[in-house]
């Protein structure tokens, strides 16, 4: 099985594709690279869920057409992953985390009595689920957690804003800027979707001298070089028994 796996940043694509090793093949799309590795096409699509939102539905679209096979074909996964903020001391930075709930949680809007989200308001949705048993299976193989992540276009940068995303969302594991939007694209070609997070910070006021960038990517391209087989040979019909 072919996986998409969509980055934000370059940094971030890179520590994805060392987990791999051997040569990479780079296929140009339109304002943006594959990089593929074997089943592994793994793409920078740009920062924010709208950005990659737009790159992975242009993967998944370009690859359909250059195999004239239908659009849920080419790829059986597609994968978010990159590094993230975490609601520590849950998830500790360094710490693995797979999702499992994408969660829109500034997609809505605001009245008197504070934020709705946007299946509130009767339209479009605010969750994916990815599936259950692959989730397990990725948690298993590479010791993450398991739990909500949010996908957010702000970043964080209080105490008081990160208590009020906990209270919204009780039990989320982290913030990431992508999820949401490659969840999206894939939902609409009908590819099955998952994220992966490594924590580089925690959630609130920013400090970036805490930041643990490195120690994050390092864990990032552990985290693939453990789950690698399990998203190669993992096959949907699994979910089916629970």
């Amino acid at each position: 099985m072919r996986v998409l796996v969509v980055t934000a940043v370059p940094v971030e694509r890179d520590a994805v594709t060392r987990a791999f090793g051997g040569p990479e093949e780079r296929v140009a799309l339109p304002g943006a690279e594959l990089h593929r590795c074997g089943a592994f096409d793994v793409l920078a699509g740009g920062a924010g869920p709208a950005a990659a939102a737009a790159a992975t539905a242009f993967a998944l679209a370009s690859e359909a057409s250059a195999s004239g096979a239908p659009a849920s074909a080419p790829y059986g996964l597609v994968v978010s992953a990159g590094i993230g903020g975490a609601f520590t001391p849950v998830t500790p930075l360094g710490s693995l985390i797979v999702a499992d709930g994408i969660v829109a949680a500034d997609l809505g809007a605001e009245n008197a009595d504070g934020f709705l989200p946007v299946t509130a308001l009767g339209f479009g949705r605010d969750r994916f689920t990815p599936p259950p048993a692959l989730v397990r299976a990725v948690a298993a193989a590479t010791g993450a957690a398991a739990g909500p992540v949010l996908t957010v276009s702000t970043v964080t940068g209080s105490a008081e804003r990160a208590g009020a995303l906990l209270a919204a969302h009780p039990g989320a594991l982290a913030e990431a800027m992508e999820g949401f939007g490659v969840a999206e694209a894939a939902a609409r070609a009908d590819v099955p979707v998952l994220e992966v997070r490594a924590v580089s910070n925690a959630v609130g006021p920013r400090d970036r001298d805490a930041w643990r960038i490195g120690d994050a990517l390092a864990a990032l391209t552990d985290a693939f070089g453990k789950a690698a087989p399990v998203l190669e040979g993992w096959n949907s019909h699994e979910d089916l028994e629970g």
